[in-house]
Formats: structure tokens, sequence, C-alpha cells
């Protein structure tokens, strides 16, 4: 895949921001809905005391309760390995599983984490579920997903390379995923490398209010006069 890449310190003033602060510094812009952008509370953290993580999506769909119409063997299709290796580095691979309920079977454990791994991954996002975290935590790769599950059931790929949906977070190839305990969440290409400047202005305001709140000179008016020049903010 050919598109324009943020350079590596890029990379890392966005890495570096906590998913709360990136989400009210997107909003700043106006290129989405405030609800929008970002996986809900059923996609979770597998490691929460992990640094964020910061990659480029490459996209899979999976089903695992059905077994798959060719193939006796979930490793069997391996195509999709190079859709994975045509997204530029770092690489996050985001998994929708189609079932419903999803998650009846993890299509990613040991073993697969260390071939996403030697695939220049660096984790993942599912609405499906993962195994052997205890086994993968030690490998620093990162996984956000609805929980664990026992067995990889019938997991099989079904296509990639698409739009897909995780927790309702709209993920297309090569879009800029970001994700650290609070969850998980996409960065607008198009404002990315603005994004730390905003940041720094949004956290610079938040302290602001704090420490309003702790001041001697502390009254409900100021307070409310400093959320309105806050909102002005904002605008």
């Amino acid at each position: 895949m050919t598109m324009d890449c943020l350079s590596a310190a890029e990379m890392e003033s966005l890495r570096r921001l906590s998913s709360s602060v990136l989400a009210s510094s997107i909003e700043r812009f106006g290129v989405r809905l405030p609800n929008t952008g970002y996986a809900d509370s059923t996609i979770r953290s597998i490691f929460e005391d992990r640094a964020a993580v910061l990659g480029y999506a490459a996209t899979v769909r999976i089903r695992t309760s059905e077994p798959p119409m060719e193939g006796p063997s979930y490793y069997r299709d391996t195509t999709w390995w190079n859709h994975v290796l045509s997204i530029p580095e770092p690489r996050v691979v985001v998994i929708q599983d189609l079932d419903d309920p999803p998650g009846r079977g993890a299509f990613i454990g040991e073993v697969h984490a260390h071939i996403l791994l030697a695939l220049g991954c660096i984790g993942l996002a599912t609405n499906g579920t993962v195994r052997d975290s205890n086994l993968i935590e030690p490998t620093g790769f990162q996984m956000f997903a609805s929980g664990l599950a026992v067995s990889h059931a019938y997991a099989h790929v079904v296509d990639f390379g698409g739009k897909v949906a995780v927790g309702g977070m709209q993920v297309r190839p090569g879009d800029l995923v970001h994700g650290d305990r609070h969850g998980v969440q996409t960065i607008p290409l198009e404002i990315a490398a603005k994004v730390p400047r905003v940041a720094q202005a949004v956290m610079k305001r938040r302290q602001q209010l704090i420490g309003l709140c702790h001041s001697a000179d502390f009254s409900i008016e100021r307070l409310r006069t400093a959320i309105q020049e806050t909102e002005d903010f904002s605008k």
C-alpha cells in the first residue's frame, strides 16, 4: 500500500499522548462526530499497564463458531499475511469477528501472536477473543479484545483488506490506530501531524481548571467563567 506516512518523531509524539487527551484533541478539529472513531467499552486492553501503541491498520474478518467452507485447519489460509505486509510499519491488526455473538473462539493465541510480531505488528484490536495471554504478555505484543477464550474453536479468515467494525469503531486499511489502558481509537491521518500541538493546549486547560479547584481564590463564579472559556476554546 502506498500512502503518506508520518515521520518517526510525529508518530512518537502521538503515541505518548493518552487516549483521552487524544480524543479531546481530535474533537477540536471537527472532522468527525465526537461519538465516533473509537471502540466502545466492550473492547478492553488485555495488558492495561503497558505503554500506548500506535500503528497502521491491517484489516481482517473472521468467524469462529462454524467450520470454514474449505480446509481443515485455521492455519491453512495464509494469504492474509500478504495484506499485513502491504501496510507500512508499525502495524496493528484489526480483526472483526462476524459471528453473533462474537468470540466463541480465539483466532490469536501464542503462535499467531509470534507470527504477527514477525510480520512487524505491535498489537491487535478485535471484537472477538484472544487466548494465551500469560504467554503473550512477555513478548510486548499488545491486545485489545472483548475477553479471553479457551479454544480457537473454528477460527478462520473470511476475508481481509476491507473496512471492518470493532466495538462500533470503523477501520479501513492504513488507518492510524492508537490504544492504551482506556481503549482504542483511530486518528484521522489528515490532522494527525497537527494533533500534538492541540493536545498541549488541551492539557494546559485541564491543569488550569484543576488548579482553580484547589486555589485559595476558588469560587463557583470563577469556575463558571473558566468553564465557559474552555467551551469557547473548544469551538
